[in-house]
């Protein structure tokens, strides 16, 4: 048996809490790929990558440089019908998703044993994807932007923003990130998927504090 075939049908031990999320066998990059979902993020120690493809959402990938650990998240603040439709966009108490998105992956990243001093982040998406619609991505955005200011956390890379959807990929024990701008893709399965996250969001609220080591 080839060390290639081998490793495919070997995956490596997830992280506890992480069983749930998807992973595949790379064969290009010879290398297990976790794939995250609106609303989803993964946290790994083991030379594997992380992939998502991004609309409005924002998903920031966050490694600690010296320990090899690192995750990515996708999400978006929650906005009523009336605001995703254009109308009266307000961030009022929806920030809390976004702290909760980005806090419960930099919590489990130092909890597995990252160091707050060795984090590395960069950013991606933000799209305004359907032309007519209030600028969700903008919004989240702001809001990704906001948050690493008020935590002292400085992004060294990020690709945001404009009018296309991407599919990220990311590589948390070397901080490589590849993206792809889906400039010709038809974007009615990203645009569903995400309507879907936002009502999840708006009737299921984020509940109970979530502290940063």
């Amino acid at each position: 048996m080839s060390t290639s075939t081998y490793r495919e049908n070997n995956p490596p031990l997830t992280l506890p809490g992480f069983v749930h999320i998807s992973r595949y066998w790379d064969k290009q990059n010879e290398i297990y790929s976790a794939k995250i979902l609106p609303g989803q993020y993964y946290v790994t120690n083991n030379n594997e990558s992380i992939v998502t493809v991004l609309g409005s959402c924002i998903s920031a990938c966050i490694r600690d440089t010296k320990a090899g650990i690192g995750g990515m998240n996708h999400f978006m603040l929650p906005i009523t019908e009336e605001e995703f439709s254009g109308r009266n966009v307000r961030l009022s108490g929806a920030a809390r998703y976004g702290n909760y998105a980005m806090e419960m992956l930099i919590n489990d990243i130092l909890k597995n044993g990252g160091d707050r001093n060795n984090l590395e982040v960069k950013i991606f998406g933000g799209g305004k994807i359907i032309a007519n619609m209030t600028d969700v991505g903008e919004r989240n955005i702001e809001f990704a932007a906001s948050y690493l200011r008020s935590e002292g956390l400085n992004p060294i890379a990020s690709d945001i923003g404009n009018v296309f959807p991407r599919k990220v990929y990311y590589f948390p024990q070397t901080g490589k990130v590849r993206v792809k701008r889906l400039r010709s893709l038809h974007n009615n399965t990203i645009i569903e998927r995400e309507k879907n996250y936002m009502n999840d969001i708006n009737t299921k609220p984020v509940s109970g504090e979530i502290d940063l080591f």
